[in-house]
């Protein structure tokens, strides 16, 4: 694969780039059309896909923000056209490397030694690149090593990326008033914490001792000696990323084993440490040879607060969801009723929201929850078909509900789909068990 010398870091260069990636797209649609002249009964696939891998091909050499929101929207499958999912989802383990001199420039800066003072081996090429960074194989000591290096300046763009970013958003999500700026400050501050490899360092030694006790699931072990800001150095774990598994998986039983585990961490961290790792893409996990879950990134890690977690979850209460008295009240304490609604607004959000949390909080609804049920997918996809079209949604203001959602939906909607792939079956309660009372 080609390595990359140098990456983007001034606004003005990546402006630049995404400027040539629209005008790519812009001759795709052009095509497009011209086509559909001669062909009416053409379909969007072709042009889908020509989109696809042309803002991907522009987004892989920025790196940073820009690769992690496609990162993000790769997550949930109902959101975008399937040939946007299949090409964003390589940001996830699949991008363009640093060269080995500028890997060598990292090691020198960060940790004032190059790496092969540092180790007794160092594999020059990457062994995976991602969004942020990217994994070397080393060896010290007799023991295999993992170490993630972070690409030079990405902490430093994302102020100007999502600036970049937010016109179109405003645009899409349709948000007005004010106070719109918390979401997108949400995203801001989580990135940062990203590219903070101390933090991570902090939270990894913390949620993997917190969390030891649960079954089938396992975490790499951390060295701080050979960490530093911009440098993450762990244990080595043989194992296949959870997506390449679950394509060749045929037995169920290591599906459940291995979804119930997924969702006892989950839930585990999400009712009993009030924080959780808000990541939930394939490219964070890994099966093993003894078929356990591995854990192996926490740069996100997004905290729960009561007045936000208690509401949320009363709404996954079908006796909530289907009082109106009850279900209007908590509306109200997540921000997404409005005191300034007017009587349309209210109606309107009231009944869509009613529809959405009926369906999406069916997991939470009794003991057991089949998550290879293509049905309960379906349902979701075509309710985000229908929102898409809904010509009266856009004219609502889109400023709808308290910041804390941004991460809290987005690890929900990671965490079904991973658990989809997997076709587990799970005992939904079963996490109550790791809680000591």
């Amino acid at each position: 694969m080609k390595t990359l010398d140098k990456i983007p870091t001034g606004k003005i260069e990546r402006a630049s780039q995404l400027v040539k990636t629209g005008f790519k797209v812009g001759g795709n649609y052009v095509a497009y059309y011209g086509e559909k002249i001669v062909n009416p009964s053409l379909n969007r696939d072709k042009l889908n896909e020509s989109n696809a891998e042309d803002i991907y091909d522009g987004l892989k050499n920025l790196k940073g923000s820009a690769l992690k929101v496609a990162q993000m929207l790769s997550m949930d499958k109902s959101i975008m056209p399937q040939q946007y999912v299949d090409k964003f989802s390589l940001s996830q383990f699949s991008v363009p490397p640093l060269s080995a001199p500028l890997v060598r420039k990292t090691f020198k800066k960060y940790l004032g030694q190059y790496p092969e003072n540092l180790y007794d081996t160092f594999t020059p090429d990457a062994m995976n690149a991602a969004s942020i960074g990217q994994v070397h194989k080393a060896t010290k000591d007799g023991k295999n090593l993992a170490v993630k290096i972070q690409y030079p300046g990405v902490a430093d763009s994302i102020s100007s990326d999502l600036a970049l970013v937010k016109p179109f958003a405003i645009r899409m999500f349709n948000i007005k008033g004010k106070d719109s700026d918390k979401y997108f400050k949400e995203v801001e501050d989580k990135l940062l914490e990203e590219t903070d490899y101390n933090l991570e360092l902090k939270q990894s030694l913390e949620v993997s001792d917190w969390c030891k006790h649960i079954e089938n699931l396992r975490f790499p072990k951390y060295y701080s000696e050979l960490s530093s800001e911009k440098i993450l150095t762990m244990e080595w774990i043989d194992g296949e990323h959870l997506s390449e598994f679950a394509a060749h998986n045929t037995d169920r039983v290591k599906g459940d084993k291995i979804g119930q585990a997924l969702w006892d961490f989950y839930m585990y961290q999400m009712h009993h440490l009030k924080q959780v790792h808000a990541d939930p893409h394939p490219g964070n996990f890994l099966i093993d040879k003894d078929d356990k879950l591995v854990a192996i990134d926490f740069g996100c890690i997004k905290h729960v607060p009561l007045e936000f977690y208690v509401p949320y979850f009363e709404l996954a209460n079908p006796a909530v969801i289907d009082n109106p008295k009850l279900f209007n009240e908590k509306l109200y304490e997540l921000e997404i009723l409005r005191l300034d609604d007017s009587k349309e607004e209210i109606k309107y959000f009231t009944k869509l929201f009613h529809d959405l949390l009926s369906l999406f909080t069916k997991p939470f609804h009794g003991d057991f929850f089949d998550f290879s049920d293509d049905d309960f997918f379906g349902q979701i996809a075509t309710m985000g078909e229908e929102f898409a079209k809904d010509t009266q949604l856009r004219k609502m203001n889109g400023n709808r509900g308290s910041k804390h959602f941004l991460y809290i939906n987005r690890t929900f909607f990671g965490l079904y789909n991973l658990l989809h792939d997997l076709k587990a079956r799970v005992q939904t309660k079963e996490f109550e068990k790791y809680i000591k009372k």
